[in-house]
Order: C-alpha cells, then sequence, then structure tokens
C-alpha cells in the first residue's frame, strides 16, 4: 500500500489495523489490540519513553510469534508512518536467531543486513562485559 491509497484524515497505523482486523481471526486480533493499545496510547500521549514493553522474555512468551511479529509491525507503522515494514530474522553467531523490524529495502540489502548483525553482536559483547563486572560488584546482572 502507498501513501497515495491511505486516506486524508487516516493514520498509516489506523489503516494497517483495519487490513489486519480484515485478515486475521477475531481471537487473534483481540489479543493483538491488547498487546498494543498501551503502546499505541503512549505513543500518542507522547509518553513512550514511560513505557515498559518487551515482545520477548516474561508474560509475552505465552504469544504467539504471528502475534508478536504483527504487534512488532503495528508499533513501527505508528513510530515510523511507513507501511512496508517486515520483520526479518537475522542470525548472528553469539546469540542466535534475532527478529528486527525494518522497511522493506533494508531488509532486501545483504549489506545493510550484515551491518545490523554486526552491531547486534556489538551490543551483545557489551551487554555481556556489563553484566561480568555488575556481578563481581554485587549489582544485579537482569538489564
Amino acid at each position: 500500500m502507498s501513501d497515495s491509497e491511505i486516506p486524508p484524515d487516516g493514520r498509516p497505523v489506523d489503516v494497517y489495523l483495519d487490513l489486519l482486523r480484515i485478515r486475521m481471526d477475531t481471537e487473534d486480533y483481540r489479543l493483538l489490540l491488547q498487546v498494543v493499545e498501551p503502546v499505541l496510547q503512549a505513543i500518542d500521549e507522547q509518553r513512550l519513553s514511560t513505557l515498559d514493553f518487551a515482545l520477548d522474555g516474561g508474560e509475552s512468551d505465552a504469544l504467539p510469534q504471528e502475534i508478536r511479529d504483527e504487534a512488532a509491525l503495528v508499533i513501527a507503522t505508528a513510530v515510523t508512518g511507513r507501511l512496508d515494514n517486515e520483520v526479518i530474522e537475522i542470525d548472528v553467531d553469539d546469540t542466535g536467531p534475532v527478529r528486527v523490524v525494518t522497511d522493506a529495502a533494508t531488509a532486501s540489502d545483504p549489506e545493510r543486513l550484515g551491518e545490523i548483525a554486526d552491531y547486534i553482536r556489538e551490543r551483545h559483547r557489551q551487554n555481556e562485559e556489563l553484566r561480568g563486572i555488575a556481578e563481581v560488584s554485587g549489582l544485579p546482572t537482569d538489564f
């Protein structure tokens, strides 16, 4: 869908949610809304920085992967205003496969995907280093 197909008074995220409502099973769509509504509200109220939200770990592990992927795409659409976002999986040596939301051009660019994988590897290395420092300092390591 292109920008020219979005109604003048419509937000891309509303258009995307309408498409999902038509495409998804009713119960799955309700579950998706339960996941994304607090985030969408925080975005609308410009208080996203106060929201603790994760699509991995904790309660979200009970969510089917399809719902998690769609939730990530809904949130990405709300943040970017773009409808061409994709969830891709990048295999990173140290951590295994990592799911990332990106635009279609990046998703199809092997060089750019390699840069993203390198960034993820470096972040993982830094997190492990910080975890080690926190552990020997007697600080919490669950960050």
